[in-house]
Order: structure tokens, then C-alpha cells, then sequence
């Protein structure tokens, strides 16, 4: 690991104020990627810019339309909200899957999606769910927040401080994890929602996106059996020492089935 600044600010303005004033700065929330490539001497900031010390970035609430979670909210705390496995089970639900206890307790919802790992569970929720993305700028919408592999629509300075996830009638989330890692390999969320049925695949491919057939399809029947012909192209699929594209895209639509079978409870 090289040599940095660390910082620990108790305000977003003074957040904002030390990476701009910085060369190469990089905010930290729950570390879990940022940690791993400084040890790997991967990456060199001149500035560490931790945003646990802002209070207002952390807490659940929950109202009668919507979950909103601050982005420093670590996952274990979603897991075990007993409000969000009331109001969206399925979000408590891929909350407590992710990695271990020890990532659970120090990752973070707002890296999560800021990072936009293609193996990350909670890019599915905001995609899933209809999310909107609130950060101290702007408020983005979940179907233009992610761009691309580790890409989203971020800009330089930006902080997301919360995620406002609307209250569906029901929702699912099933992934087949890494056996070792617990990364997602291939997951699904479905749910329907106020504006019709959506679904979210991740892992399969660069970046989290949304099955429209799958969605058309259950806009007419909302049950497993909707969704059974339904192909997914494997070309744009990942391919790696994990598995390869043709079994990732065979595994979207087992996924997404079972996906359905947990939202119907």
C-alpha cells in the first residue's frame, strides 16, 4: 500500500471541498473494493476521503410508499431491519447474502452501486425496484444509473447519499452464488411495481440490465411457467474461469423462475 492523505470529514461540503482540492483523491464508504486495491498497490491516491463520519449519509426510513436507505448504511443493518423485511422482504433478503458476516458489516449500499461491480447484488434491487438515486447534486433514476462494467452515470465529485426505493406489491431475489466468494454468478429480481413488472439481471453480463421479454411476459401472467421458452442470447453474456456465456444465459432464465416463485411466496 502506498502512502496517502486520509481525511474524515463531518459534512458532504467538506467532503466535496477535500477532493477537489486534492490531486488524485478517492472517497471511501465500507472499503471493500478500495481497500483490496491499495493493499494490492492497484491504485495510488494522494487522498483517502472517508464518508463514515457524515451522519446524514447512514439510516433506514421507511415510509408508507417507500424505503429510503442512506448510502453509508452498511448491509448487515438492512439484513436485519425489521421495517425493510416488512415493507420489501426481498431487499432484507439480498442484503443478507451478500459475502460474509465480515463484508456485511463493513460494506456499504452506497459503494455498492457507486462501484458497479457486474458481481454486486444491490445494482439488481435499484434496477429491480425502480430506484431513484439521490446524491449531492441531483436525484438520478434507476434506469439511468448504470452505464456500463464499473461504470455509472456519476460525475467527478458526485456523492450518493441515499437511495429512495419505492414499495412494491411484491418482489423476488434469487442469485446462484460464487461458492467461495458469494459473488453473484448469475441473479435475478423481479417485482412488480406501480409502473408494471420489472426485471433486473446481474452477473450475467458487463452490467446489470433489464429483461424486457421476461417482463412482457409476466405483465400477462406474473408465474414461473411465464417465463418458461424464453431464451436469453448468450453473446454480450460474461465468460470467464466461472462459468462460461451459454450456462450464464441458461442460468438468467432459471433464476429468473425462481425469482418469480419467491415474490409469489
Amino acid at each position: 500500500m502506498y502512502a496517502f492523505n486520509y481525511h474524515r470529514p463531518s459534512s458532504l461540503d467538506d467532503a466535496a471541498k477535500l477532493l477537489s482540492s486534492a490531486s488524485d483523491g478517492k472517497f471511501l464508504a465500507g472499503g471493500q473494493t478500495l481497500l483490496p486495491t491499495l493493499k494490492q498497490r492497484l491504485a495510488s491516491p494522494s487522498d483517502v476521503i472517508d464518508l463514515t463520519g457524515i451522519p446524514q449519509l447512514s439510516g433506514i426510513t421507511v415510509s408508507g410508499s417507500a424505503v429510503t436507505i442512506g448510502a453509508t448504511t452498511r448491509h448487515a443493518a438492512v439484513a436485519a431491519s425489521a421495517e425493510v423485511k416488512k415493507a420489501i422482504p426481498a431487499l432484507a433478503k439480498l442484503a443478507s447474502g451478500i459475502g460474509d458476516p465480515q463484508v456485511r458489516n463493513m460494506g456499504t449500499l452506497g459503494g455498492s452501486i457507486a462501484n458497479n461491480d457486474p458481481a454486486a447484488d444491490y445494482p439488481a434491487a435499484v434496477l429491480g425496484l425502480c430506484a431513484t438515486v439521490h446524491t449531492n447534486k441531483r436525484t438520478i433514476a434507476a434506469d439511468d444509473f448504470f452505464t456500463g462494467m464499473f461504470e455509472t452515470a456519476l460525475e467527478e465529485g458526485e456523492i450518493v447519499t441515499k437511495v429512495e426505493f419505492p414499495i412494491p406489491k411484491r418482489a423476488g431475489y434469487v442469485k446462484f452464488p460464487n461458492p467461495a466468494s458469494r459473488y453473484v454468478m448469475v441473479g435475478a429480481f423481479v417485482a412488480e411495481t406501480a409502473d408494471g413488472i420489472r426485471v433486473a439481471i446481474n452477473g450475467a453480463g458487463p452490467c446489470v440490465f433489464r429483461h424486457t421479454e421476461m417482463e412482457a411476459a409476466l405483465a400477462k401472467n406474473f408465474s414461473p411457467d411465464a417465463l418458461k421458452g424464453i431464451r436469453t442470447d448468450p453473446a454480450g453474456m460474461n465468460n470467464d474461469i466461472h462459468a462460461s456465456a451459454e450456462y450464464r444465459a441458461h442460468l438468467v432464465g432459471v433464476m429468473a423462475r425462481r425469482a418469480v416463485e419467491a415474490a409469489l411466496g
